[in-house]
């Protein structure tokens, strides 16, 4: 975990979630797309729920994972850590909303609380984080068959001020994507 970066986050909500939640939802639809586009397509749920929390899901391969030697599963720091590809490169491509993309941290740094699930043909498990801290370890859940991914946070307060998320804007954005199919359901 890269507590530095995570504080550097926390600390410019406006330049790193410009515009509001919808921005935080286009950087985890970010990493949908791409598997999307690694699969010759694929499926995202974004789900609005009532208590200002959003869930985006996918049918992907599920996040990176591997086991160590003593047997536990390790994943890939994607939600505590810089993505390289991404934060602060000059060349980083924009989200649909117009602004740059980040990366993962940026949601989990900008959240009260995130649930990651994960589920790949060798394991499921999930693993919450408060205020961008892991508060739990990776707890292994029972397989159903699929995979994919589904991010489940609550936006901090500084975020949801700054603009709420509307349906209409979301589709606008999701809508150009050539591998990924989205679906938004508004529970609010």
């Amino acid at each position: 975990m890269d507590v530095d970066h995570i504080e550097r986050i926390r600390q410019a909500p406006a330049l790193f979630a410009p515009g509001g939640v919808g921005h935080l939802i286009l950087e985890v639809v970010a990493y949908a797309e791409e598997e999307a586009a690694a699969n010759n397509g694929g499926r995202c749920r974004i789900t609005l729920h009532a208590d200002g929390s959003v869930t985006v899901s996918d049918g992907g391969r599920g996040t990176a994972t591997v086991v160590d030697r003593q047997g536990r599963v390790v994943k890939k720091p994607v939600m505590v850590s810089r993505d390289l590809r991404f934060f602060d490169a000059p060349d980083a491509p924009c989200l649909p909303d117009g602004h740059p993309r980040r990366g993962m941290s940026v949601v989990t740094a900008l959240s009260e609380w995130l649930v990651h699930t994960n589920r790949r043909d060798n394991g499921s498990w999930t693993q919450r984080y408060e205020h961008a801290l892991p508060v739990t370890d990776l707890v292994a859940i029972t397989a159903d068959g699929s995979t994919g991914t589904a991010v489940h946070f609550r936006p901090a307060e500084a975020v949801r001020v700054m603009g709420a998320v509307k349906v209409d804007e979301v589709q606008r954005w999701t809508a150009s994507s050539p591998h990924l199919s989205v679906e938004v359901n508004d529970l609010r």
